[in-house]
């Protein structure tokens, strides 16, 4: 299934379901106003129900199969360096979060994390054409090695006007294996937290500057950090930390940074499982991914 199609389907579902409620609201007046009369209405009643429920049904298998195509884009786990880790779960049926890593050459590789704007089904399209752009290297005569360019291209490839004014963050990071050296930009993004071996942090977000969407040719700074043997790096969006909790306050990225480095390993579930026990194991207000790799 691709995009479009998934598109229009789901548009022609909502379509028909609205059209359903508001008849199932018209009998269900009628039927009230002539109860005593009601036989006929009643039967048209407990048909309206049926179908009602039956493209309940569907919308809601349509929006499962939508939800399982955004997971199947994602990237297997690596098990060579850098070793990978990941834990994507959306807020609602559909999220706008999605990210991907893959060898740009047998010296690079690169590694990205985007948040659309919003929730359902908009989100959701957008936030796959961006991560297939990154995935395929589909943005003309761009260095994909070079974090900023990158950043750059995609702002002019992807304006609001032309995408029902919805805008997104992204963290874009390109490793040189040779070199051991990480360059990055961030464009409206949290910054990634670099686990230090010696165990400390520190923060790798340039700043954030302007979504990308918003205004044509924006430049976006870049960064660079070393990176040593036995290193993490956390890639996350600002859902993994943006939670309120009780008495404390809403939670920061730095408070998340300190909790990850007194974990040994297993970083990513950990992190998720304490977030939930923060939220008293409410469903947490946004999209929650985070991508770890290890070095």
């Amino acid at each position: 299934m691709n995009t479009e199609t998934m598109t229009s389907e789901l548009e022609t579902l909502r379509s028909v379901l609205e059209n359903l409620r508001a008849e199932h609201a018209d009998l269900q007046l009628l039927y009230e106003a002539t109860i005593e009369h009601g036989e006929a209405v009643e039967d048209q009643l407990a048909e309206s129900n049926i179908r009602l429920q039956l493209m309940q049904d569907r919308l809601t298998a349509e929006l499962n199969d939508a939800g399982r195509y955004v997971q199947s884009i994602l990237p297997d786990r690596r098990i060579k360096d850098p070793q990978t880790d990941w834990l994507l779960v959306p807020s609602t049926e559909l999220g706008g979060d999605s990210f991907g890593y893959h060898d740009l050459d047998q010296d690079h590789f690169a590694v990205y994390l985007i948040d659309v704007c919003g929730h359902g089904v908009g989100a959701a399209l957008l936030s796959v054409s961006i991560i297939n752009v990154l995935r395929a290297s589909a943005l003309p005569q761009t260095d994909f090695k070079d974090p900023s360019e990158v950043l750059f291209k995609l702002n002019n490839a992807f304006p609001m006007e032309r995408q029902d004014n919805m805008f997104f963050t992204i963290w874009y990071g390109v490793y040189q294996r040779s070199a051991r050296l990480l360059r990055f930009a961030s464009g409206g993004h949290p910054p990634a937290i670099h686990l230090k071996a010696d165990g400390g942090f520190q923060m790798l977000g340039t700043p954030e500057g302007m979504v990308i969407g918003a205004i044509a040719d924006m430049t976006f700074e870049q960064g660079e950090a070393e990176i040593r043997p036995q290193d993490r790096l956390l890639v996350l969006s600002d859902g993994t930390f943006e939670i309120d909790v009780p008495g404390q306050g809403v939670l920061s990225v730095e408070d998340l940074a300190r909790y990850a480095c007194a974990v040994p390993d297993g970083v990513t579930p950990a992190l998720f499982e304490w977030i939930g026990s923060l939220a008293h194991q409410a469903a947490l207000p946004d999209d929650y991914t985070m991508v770890e790799l290890r070095f």
